[in-house]
């Protein structure tokens, strides 16, 4: 940045400046300022504040508020604004990290090597030397805790080579999972001005790491990692502070000002917030805290007066009307109900099993389908349970709604593209 200064007050070479720069050599690394008259130094920093102060006149301000269960928008304020995510972008990494452990490509003891180019990342850092490794536990807990920039390098390299790719790879799942206004060039979130999100697609992340992910999610709880005999604390405030907080990450540049994700559970209730552009990380936090708890008030009120669910035909049974065998060609069980459109496999399937458990259908009661289905923001995973007549199919959502799950009969070919769900 300094260098930047330097050749912008160069620039017309004659001006008084820029003759007292080449006489004092500021520009070549050092700042001997004493030979300048008074209103050229006055000057100098009039135009250095032009240089620098831009950068922090760019953070933009933006929130949002959801409740998680349902999707249903408690607070916004700029939601689909551009901005930049700054250490939120190392959800996304984390995401990734998840996505190799589920798939078996790593396991939490696998050794990250550590390149040169990982160890020179700027701060904040783990410390980590160039030959040395560090193991996917420890990585992860780095991340979350002090937001470690050469961690996150190393992560990108060991899964896709270069940081490059890694941010491409990171960008296309973006999509897949819906967040559809996000671009990622590097996995770290230092800046970068190509790298931008939106709130919403913050709230998105959030929500689907949560969901697709829950056995690693309980990693945003860390309050504090050691490692090397050294401790660090996460630096988000709330985890202990306002109640019922289970992640999950801060992020601060001069550019995107002091941005924070929160996940809150109370009282049955499930809160995803996101802020972007605070003025410092205390005044965020505050400004979080105030839009929870309006949110937590609204969506008391709200669910007082939420629409009447479907009423269940207390003489439908769902095993009394499909009984096996079933012929799965006829018209008359040629329905199903559709649970959710997922952006992988496992949520699907994971929703079927739930579904079928809440219905006490067995296989010969009926089928479970998950249909891959290329959509043009990606590919979709529809979860469907068929083989039932058209009146047990309308009773069974019925019945999961009263559950709070996602239902929509459906007759067996219907293109159901996307299903309102809860995630």
């Amino acid at each position: 940045m300094f260098l930047e200064s330097c050749l912008i007050l160069r620039i017309g070479a004659k001006s008084l400046i820029g003759e007292y720069l080449k006489k004092s050599a500021i520009c070549e690394g050092g700042f001997n300022i004493t030979g300048l008259p008074k209103v050229a130094v006055i000057l100098f920093f009039f135009v250095l504040g032009f240089v620098f102060i831009p950068s922090l006149s760019e953070a933009k301000y933006a929130s949002l508020v959801i409740d998680a269960e349902t999707g249903r928008e408690l607070y916004s304020k700029n939601a689909d604004t551009k901005n930049y995510p700054a250490s939120l972008t190392k959800i996304m990494t984390l995401y990734m990290v998840f996505d190799a452990l589920d798939r078996k490509k790593w396991n939490l003891k696998t050794r990250l090597k550590v390149s040169r180019r990982a160890s020179r990342q700027p701060q904040t850092r783990l410390g980590l030397k160039v030959g040395q490794t560090i193991s996917v536990h420890n990585a992860i807990l780095a991340l979350v805790t002090r937001s470690a920039n050469d961690v996150a390098t190393v992560v990108a390299e060991n899964m896709a080579g270069t940081e490059i790719k890694f941010a491409k790879l990171m960008t296309h799942k973006a999509k897949t999972i819906g967040m559809r206004r996000t671009i990622f060039r590097n996995a770290s979130g230092l800046p970068n001005r190509g790298q931008v999100s939106t709130a919403r697609d913050m709230v998105r992340l959030a929500v689907v790491i949560k969901r697709d992910f829950p056995e690693f999610y309980r990693y945003f709880k860390t309050k504090k990692f050691r490692y090397r005999g050294r401790t660090f604390r996460n630096h988000n405030m709330l985890l202990g502070r306002y109640t019922g907080t289970d992640g999950i990450k801060t992020g601060y540049t001069n550019a995107s000002g002091y941005n924070l994700v929160a996940s809150v559970k109370r009282n049955g209730r499930h809160l995803v917030g996101v802020v972007f552009g605070g003025k410092s990380g205390k005044r965020r936090d505050q400004h979080m805290v105030r839009l929870l708890d309006k949110s937590f008030i609204k969506a008391t009120r709200l669910a007082k007066f939420k629409p009447p669910t479907p009423m269940i035909n207390p003489k439908y049974r769902i095993a009394a009307i499909v009984k096996p065998p079933l012929n799965h060609g006829s018209n008359r069980e040629n329905w199903g109900i559709q649970v959710g459109a997922y952006s992988s496999a496992k949520p699907a399937h994971a929703i079927i099993k739930l579904a079928k458990t809440h219905l006490n259908l067995t296989k010969e009661h009926a089928l479970s389908k998950v249909e891959r289905v290329k959509r043009p923001h990606g590919i979709i995973f529809r979860a469907r349970v068929i083989g039932l007549e058209e009146s047990a199919a309308r009773n069974a959502c019925a019945i999961l709604i009263n559950k709070h799950l996602p239902c929509v009969p459906v007759p067996a070919d219907v293109e159901m593209a996307e299903v309102p769900l809860k995630n």
